[in-house]
């Protein structure tokens, strides 16, 4: 099934939602592809890729985000699990995983229980090539209008995930260095 075909089942079409979504989606993609390229001898899934960037933020319609357009009934960072639960109804288990574990640079059981957040206690970090190059190529686009393709620098993205822990900052580094060229090293 064509990753605009599910969007279409969830999202209406001209709506501030829909593109919004799509804004995104395409943003996202670009970078992640970009990066991909950086990491070739790792021989990440370029289709799967394209893919898994527009669809790893289907489940936002169903959270409550007014500025978005969103009025479901869940808190916005349940999105991502939300999203996986779609894509596995759809049949869709390796798209699904990307949904879940691209929020933040991944959330571990610790960081549920530490923030109180409401999301299934299970581990939710990114484990494939793919899964890390969406979830690191998400972090460089806001979602909104305003927005456009505008890139978040480095040093605002690192400052924004030090609230949750040096660690995830250093992870962040760390895939900065990998998929933009500065270090030949293996997946973390």
């Amino acid at each position: 099934m064509d990753c605009l075909d599910i969007i279409g089942e969830y999202y209406e079409k001209g709506t501030m939602l829909h593109e919004i979504l799509m804004q995104h989606g395409e943003n996202v993609a670009k970078k992640a592809l970009d990066a991909a390229k950086n990491v070739s001898r790792l021989k990440p899934d370029l289709d799967f890729i394209k893919d898994a960037a527009m669809l790893h933020d289907i489940g936002i319609f169903l959270t409550n985000m007014p500025k978005f357009g969103c009025t479901g009934k869940y808190p916005y960072i349940c999105h991502g699990y939300l999203g996986r639960n779609l894509l596995e109804k759809k049949g869709m288990p390796r798209l699904a995983l990307v949904c879940e574990r691209h929020v933040g640079v991944g959330i571990t059981p610790e960081d549920i229980r530490q923030y109180n957040l409401p999301l299934p206690e299970r581990n939710m970090e990114p484990v494939s090539i793919e899964e890390q190059i969406i979830c690191y190529a998400d972090k460089f686009f806001s979602k909104n209008r305003n927005s456009g393709s505008e890139e978040k620098s480095v040093e605002d993205i690192k400052l924004g995930l030090e609230q949750y822990g040096h660690d995830k900052a250093a992870k962040f580094q760390s895939w900065f260095d990998m998929f933009e060229g500065c270090l030949d090293v293996k997946a973390i």
